[in-house]
């Protein structure tokens, strides 16, 4: 019993000299934190649409254990910020207690409602506070908010979105998705505010989307353009005279615009022209961070031209940038970039024509499973067997194909319909001395009939490939080795230079500034 009562009286002992430690203590805070940042900018966000998470972290490099009497928004539950405060959402908090020599961290957000404002652009700031008083210290927060026309399906009887058809699949059945029909009066996109869609804005039959030049279009996951048949888009973009802010351009993207989405492919879904749209025509269009960038589709009688582009480029697309299939289609000064899969897919036989186009396919996020260009004429029709297509032409004139693998032109032909190409003063990345079996006379490069004054490997010497800009250097073997005869039809490059006296090879004329 003597020996349990001494017990008990050493653990009390220690559990009172424990509830004397300092440790337990906390300091007010005297204003002597220390900051990630000075000012957490939260970059530009569209009306009422959130925001990034970002981050700040606040140091306590003291010795002593403190208590943060306040932290908080100064405009307080009015303000549009919101606050997370390790592990706890809000816009005020008192007593935070942080250890010596810790941190903690504090995310910050917002949705910013700007109706009712005159202009298109406003920055909307607060001040993140800690403590109060003489000891308190302010960190701004800083967003420029951009007002926007939201285009977006309604709600059913049934409260479920609005659906729409874009496209069939191979057995021929409806492909629905989320999205709805534009309207008379939504059918011209001007330049005066940016657009903002979400869902599939579908073009419908005998109407034309026209979009001014200098217009920006920003798509919400899963959402892009869709033209029904006997409709059609015409996009009127001209050429700019900052090649950076390309402001008579008209600029295709995924919406969000936080720096570190600048870059990230698949954002959004792209444009679908359905067989049965003609006469569609893009001039200066920059398509970037799609799935499909464009998908366009013809109809095997060939008699109507499906769509004609120049001027334009498209890249960073998920899967491909653009994929003709059956269609009749024209290109001048394109530029198609880097792709999960192929930069150019020219599918189930068609008409083609591409001159001074640049086909570059540099894609490092994964293994890219095609070449740069890919052409065939038939394609498997779900029932263990295919269905083929004439290919009356698949002509490329003054192009460049290449790419960072070893074989960056596929073709493949059923040998029962017509298979005509012709590669005319082209650049082409090729492997010749593993042709896939079966298809050898496609990549006969001694036919001079499919390949005329052809350059076979030749290291192309780019700007700056990975990021896209595929303008010539001093050293690129593709400079005066242009056909002039092509030229003359496509006199000014993409940027406006002129090429006719020895013009280089691809979309971009070298200049010497450059």
């Amino acid at each position: 019993m003597r020996y349990f009562l001494k017990v008990i009286t050493l653990l009390a002992l220690i559990i009172s000299v424990g509830s004397c430690r300092k440790d337990f203590e906390y300091n007010p805070s005297t204003g002597n934190l220390e900051f990630s940042r000075d000012t957490v900018f939260l970059d530009t966000v569209f009306a009422n649409i959130g925001s990034s998470t970002y981050s700040l972290k606040v140091y306590n490099r003291s010795k002593e254990d403190i208590s943060i009497p306040f932290i908080g928004l100064e405009q307080g539950e009015t303000s549009s910020y919101r606050l997370n405060v390790d592990g706890v959402a809000g816009k005020t908090f008192a007593d935070i207690p942080l250890m010596a020599k810790d941190s903690l961290y504090i995310f910050i957000e917002t949705t910013v409602d700007i109706q009712d404002k005159t202009v298109n652009q406003l920055l909307y700031t607060d001040v993140l506070q800690f403590g109060q008083g003489n000891n308190s210290q302010q960190i701004p927060l800083v967003t420029l908010v951009q007002d926007a026309v939201f285009l977006f399906p309604e709600n059913n009887s049934d409260g479920q979105k609005q659906s729409v058809v874009i496209g069939f699949d191979n057995n021929g059945n409806e492909i629905l998705s989320p999205g709805f029909e534009l309207k008379t009066d939504q059918l011209q996109f001007t330049n005066e505010k940016p657009y903002v869609i979400y869902g599939f804005a579908v073009v419908p039959k005998e109407q034309k989307l026209i979009i001014d030049a200098g217009a920006r279009v920003y798509f919400h996951e899963n959402s892009g353009i869709a033209v029904q048949s006997e409709g059609s888009i015409s996009i009127n973009g001209t050429l700019s005279t900052d090649e950076q802010l390309l402001e008579n351009e008209v600029i295709f993207e995924g919406d969000r615009l936080e720096p570190e989405y600048g870059d990230v492919s698949g954002q959004w879904e792209g444009i679908r022209i359905a067989t049965g749209s003609i006469d569609n025509t893009i001039n200066y269009l920059t398509l970037k961070n799609a799935t499909i960038g464009i998908f366009a589709q013809g109809e095997s009688s060939f008699s109507s031209p499906t769509l004609n582009i120049k001027n334009s480029q498209i890249y960073n697309s998920s899967k491909i940038n653009l994929w003709a299939k059956t269609a009749v289609l024209t290109a001048q000064n394109l530029v198609l970039g880097s792709a999960g899969n192929s930069s150019l897919y020219c599918n189930l036989g068609g008409s083609y024509s591409f001159t001074h186009t640049t086909i570059a396919n540099y894609w490092t996020e994964s293994y890219r499973p095609s070449a740069a260009l890919t052409i065939n004429n038939f394609e498997p029709n779900g029932q263990n067997g295919s269905t083929g297509i004439d290919l009356v032409k698949a002509d490329f004139k003054n192009c460049i194909i290449d790419g960072n693998g070893n074989f960056e032109l596929s073709q493949s032909s059923n040998g029962t319909n017509a298979y005509n190409f012709l590669f005319s003063s082209c650049l082409i990345t090729a492997n010749t001395t593993n042709i896939p079996s079966g298809f050898e006379d496609l990549y006969n490069f001694e036919n001079n009939e499919n390949y005329v004054n052809s350059f076979l490997n030749q290291p192309l010497e780019f700007v700056n490939a990975t990021q896209n800009n595929f303008r010539l250097m001093s050293t690129s073997p593709a400079l005066d080795k242009g056909n002039k005869s092509f030229a003359v039809n496509t006199p000014l490059d993409i940027l406006g230079t002129n090429r006719e006296e020895l013009p280089d090879l691809g979309a971009y004329e070298f200049t010497p500034s450059e």
